[in-house]
């Protein structure tokens, strides 16, 4: 089934003929930030992050829209690439490439002025989203009243970005396929309650890793829901998430994680904002003690053209899921978008 599917959508790329003279832009973002810790010894707190985006698109003489995009990482090296093929048959988009993992997507959708409560170093994530970066062939489209869904197939989440006319080989031999999929509702649209759901909206998110071929052993699992609503320069998000890392040998333990995430905004005008963010994070491993991770923040933005200025205020207890440890944070960022 996983290759009739890979073989359909690979046909329409050769059903297209020519195509329309296209065009390129590049955009990017730069951010510095001066970044504190509490509990830690914080050295030079000055650090910075950059990031070029190259985008193409043109539109071929059958309708079908293509686009590419290649971005690059911190170090300006190369990093997530995709082309898209959009408009087949009038209802779907496919593409192609390291970009676009539904579940990573979606890894926190909760409103902030910010930054998300553990976003700038407060604590320790073991998020979901582990196919993000992997080559995969995808899918979007919308249903009626469900909304927007996309899927994403990986025969091999080996974390390699192969060069074209070429394979990932035996890199990370003993890792099998993924898939991962997620859906985006308005509220708004369903029937008959639409019409007092109005500003609401619900995602979902589900994606598996085949994470060793080995007889006996678990595959990693991700599923999340969350459920936002606005009204006015009123925000709130509320979000649950789990993770399990699954097994790579027979004898391993599952660990796995439950996460709880909390989001309140409040635009005070059209550059300004303020957020209360808090993440709660519970680690279950049958050999060691279970600790509560608890992050909580305060963030403030305000934008101003293409410059957003942030600060964050972040403190969490149980830090690393360990007992009676803190790791508190202090960060302001300007970043420039262009």
């Amino acid at each position: 089934m996983k290759l009739t599917k890979i073989l359909v959508a690979l046909s329409f790329l050769f059903a297209v003929s020519t195509a329309n003279a296209g065009e390129l832009t590049v955009t990017g973002n730069m951010e510095a930030t001066y970044h504190t810790e509490a509990e830690t010894t914080t050295g030079n707190p000055i650090g910075m992050d950059r990031e070029l985006k190259f985008a193409g698109s043109t539109e071929l003489d059958n309708g079908i829209t293509v686009s590419v995009m290649q971005d690059t990482s911190d170090n300006l090296g190369y990093g997530n690439s995709q082309i898209s093929f959009g408009n087949i048959a009038g209802l779907a988009t496919i593409y192609v490439g390291s970009d676009s993992d539904p579940v990573d997507a979606i890894d926190d959708v909760t409103p902030s002025a910010y930054e998300e409560a553990n976003g700038s170093g407060s604590g320790t994530s073991n998020d979901i989203g582990d196919l993000a970066g992997n080559m995969g062939i995808g899918i979007k489209f919308d249903l009626p009243i469900l909304g927007a869904v996309n899927a994403k197939y990986y025969p091999k989440a080996d974390a390699t970005k192969s060069a074209d006319n070429s394979n990932s080989s035996d890199a990370s031999h003993s890792v099998g396929s993924g898939e991962s999929i997620s859906i985006a509702s308005n509220l708004a649209d369903l029937p008959i309650l639409g019409g007092y759901l109005d500003g609401a909206t619900l995602k979902a998110g589900y994606s598996t890793i085949e994470t060793a071929t080995v007889a006996l052993t678990e595959d990693l699992h991700d599923a999340t829901v969350a459920l936002n609503y606005v009204a006015g320069p009123i925000s709130i998000g509320i979000q649950e998430k789990y993770h399990n890392e699954g097994t790579t040998t027979s004898s391993s333990e599952d660990t796995f994680y439950r996460d709880s995430v909390i989001g309140i905004a409040y635009a005070l005008n059209d550059a300004l904002s303020i957020s209360y963010n808090k993440y709660e994070s519970y680690k279950h491993n049958d050999k060691t003690v279970q600790v509560e991770q608890d992050t909580t923040a305060i963030n403030i933005g305000y934008t101003v053209g293409g410059m957003t200025i942030g600060f964050q205020d972040a403190q969490t207890d149980g830090a690393n899921w360990t007992a009676d440890t803190k790791d508190d944070t202090r960060t302001l960022g300007v970043s420039v978008a262009f």
